[in-house]
């Protein structure tokens, strides 16, 4: 009797033709594919691309309270919690009451968040070379200006701060 052959080996079934042409549909299923690799490159490292943004929200500077990095990021406060407990349990992180408003909690990186900062930096552009390996560095140039565009109109959050040029 034949072994079973292992589901890796078998082709992936072809979509149907209409939703391959939709930039939508592609966008979302390449959104889906770059999650799943960038979860699976931190994995080693015990942390999520979830805490990486946090710890650029914080190396930036301009937020420092648990709400203003919910809200930067557009996290459910209640998840935002939850992802601060884990980086202050790997020592990542230090929270303290605001000293002008005790409800309010601030949010600092430590010296080693800084430097694990610097080795997430590296594992994001990576893992941001591996996905995008099919591309030119001028079709990547040209696709980043792309998603830019739509970001303003869609997801102004994504939007750079200072006003492009339209050169």
């Amino acid at each position: 009797m034949p072994s079973p052959q292992p589901t890796s080996s078998r082709p992936a079934p072809r979509l149907p033709e209409e939703l391959v042409a939709s930039s939508t549909f592609l966008l979302k299923r390449l959104g889906f594919a770059a999650k799943e690799q960038a979860i699976e490159a931190y994995e080693p490292t015990g942390l999520h691309p979830y805490h990486y943004a946090i710890m650029l929200v914080l190396d930036e500077g301009s937020r420092e309270t648990q709400g203003s990095i919910a809200d930067a990021l557009g996290y459910d406060r209640g998840q935002l919690v939850g992802l601060l407990d884990e980086l202050e349990q790997h020592g990542l992180v230090e929270r303290r009451r605001d000293p002008n408003d005790r409800r309010r909690q601030t949010v600092t990186l430590t010296t080693d968040g800084t430097r694990t900062l610097r080795r997430l930096r590296t594992l994001a552009r990576q893992t941001e070379d591996e996905f995008l390996a099919p591309l030119s560095d001028q079709e990547r140039a040209d696709l980043h200006a792309l998603l830019l565009r739509l970001a303003e109109k869609h997801e102004p959050r994504c939007a750079l701060s200072s006003p492009r040029s339209t050169d």
